[in-house]
């Protein structure tokens, strides 16, 4: 008994959602079409050759910092939100029949935004969605399935519209807005319950002086990156011949361990999902990962690896000059005067 009311309080706090989230994340079913997906997408991905990586970092978003989807996302259901208000706006009586005629002809031209956009939003999605695991994994194929029904709504309703049966595409574009909600609280709580497309690498350090944190002996000269606890945060060294490279210990897409990774190339490897990163830098050159692997200020002194903290971007400085990096080291900001010469 004292189970059951457990369990019920339980419900209670996460209430209907949670439950739907619940049992879509059980649905262990899905795993094989969804690796069949997956599949499917690795040879439509190989299929552009040399220019993979290319498609697959616009895709994710690399070029922007983070993933592409989400603002997609939000233009797809604004777009289509617009649709749904201008139809009922266009329904209300006592409309002069001109303002009516007007409210169907911009809900048609914002449907057909929508459906472009939809289709933008569904190629970034599903390029972020083939790195997803298990439940999450699960619930973004009913996220996908959704909105591939809503989009089809959506192209019934133009195609009708199109042909004078505005009725009838107006009840077919709001049932597949009544779809595309549901499906975007799906995709909702897989970025603020799960994570992804966040940026995942943890905890930074923050040590503004040089701090020893481990003896040069102990850092092994192949490729296999050393993880060091520095004031409770993880952080992982590499060394790349003479030079020694600090960075976050957890990737950025979805915290793999940085010290199961390698080296290959002037480049940290994530051993997870592949995502590579400059190894001077943290700067994403091949993606899922979308944002930077946090990079630390690195040197040898006297036989030890010292450390200290990367110098930050202020909000609002993304495009602002770097001066070149020495080896081990993140780019510095350049100050007034030096982008004054």
């Amino acid at each position: 008994m004292a189970v059951q009311r457990a369990q019920g309080a339980e419900d209670r706090v996460r209430g209907a959602g949670g439950r739907v989230l619940d049992f879509l994340g059980r649905q262990a079913w899905m795993d094989r079409p969804s690796y069949r997906l997956e599949n499917v997408l690795s040879f439509a991905f190989n299929a552009f050759g040399g220019a993979r990586n290319r498609v697959t970092n616009f895709l994710n978003g690399v070029w922007l910092g983070h993933p592409v989807h989400p603002p997609l996302a939000s233009l797809t259901t604004g777009a289509l939100g617009t649709t749904v208000a201008l139809d009922a706006l266009g329904l209300l009586p006592g409309r002069a029949s001109t303002e009516a005629l007007d409210a169907s002809r911009f809900a048609q031209r914002a449907l057909g935004l929508g459906i472009l956009a939809n289709f933008a939003s569904a190629a970034t999605g599903v390029t972020d969605w083939q790195h997803t695991h298990e439940s999450d994994r699960r619930i973004g194929l009913v996220h996908g399935v959704l909105n591939l029904v809503a989009t089809g709504l959506y192209i019934q309703s133009w195609r009708d519209r199109r042909r004078g049966r505005h009725g009838r595409g107006i009840v077919t574009s709001a049932v597949g807005y009544a779809i595309t909600s549901g499906s975007g609280f799906l995709g909702g709580a897989l970025v603020f319950g799960s994570g992804i497309g966040m940026d995942q690498s943890g905890e930074r350090l923050r040590i503004d002086t040089w701090t020893p944190v481990l003896p040069e002996a102990e850092l092994p000269a192949g490729n296999k990156p050393t993880r060091v606890d520095v004031d409770g945060v993880g952080v992982v060294l590499c060394r790349d011949g003479d030079n020694v490279s600090a960075f976050a210990a957890r990737c950025p897409h979805l915290a793999a361990p940085m010290e199961d990774g390698w080296v290959d190339r002037g480049r940290l490897v994530c051993p997870w999902h592949g995502s590579q990163f400059d190894l001077h830098t943290g700067v994403v050159l091949r993606g899922p990962a979308a944002a930077p692997l946090p990079c630390y200020q690195a040197r040898v002194k006297d036989g030890m690896v010292e450390l200290r903290e990367g110098v930050a971007t202020p909000l609002g400085v993304g495009r602002v000059r770097y001066l070149d990096p020495k080896p081990g080291q993140c780019p510095e900001i350049a100050s007034a005067e030096e982008i004054a010469q």
